[in-house]
């Protein structure tokens, strides 16, 4: 599927987890935060976005992907959310997550962006 979606992998010991982010799985985001998703991002290029914020994130990205996989079963719960992070560490979560993040605030600024059949 074309569109703003951005997909990032965490590899974990025993499995790669997939973060899906697109433009409502980020307004989702922003309702939680109570704040946008580019301040957000910047706070974690300063260092002022904490674990906390980052966790949301990494949730909201991991429900997007099950979704999107049409995985049966409840929703990605925090906690679980939590774990990936226990296991991958701060770092490489921030890396993939803002990858992805990044990947759809980006949409639509490069001609690879468009559907040349349009």
């Amino acid at each position: 599927m074309a569109g703003a979606r951005g997909e990032a992998t965490i590899q974990l010991a025993d499995r790669e987890v997939t973060v899906l982010f697109t433009n409502r799985a980020l307004a989702e985001v922003e309702q939680k935060l109570g704040r946008s998703i580019l301040a957000t991002a910047q706070g974690l290029a300063e260092g002022s976005t904490g674990i906390g914020e980052l966790v949301i994130l990494l949730r909201a990205g991991m429900e997007a992907a099950r979704r999107d996989a049409r995985e049966p079963g409840p929703a990605v719960a925090l906690n679980t959310a939590y774990d990936v992070m226990d296991e991958a560490g701060f770092g490489p979560v921030a890396v993939a997550v803002m990858e992805a993040v990044s990947a759809v605030l980006a949409w639509g600024t490069s001609s690879e962006d468009t559907d040349p059949n349009a």
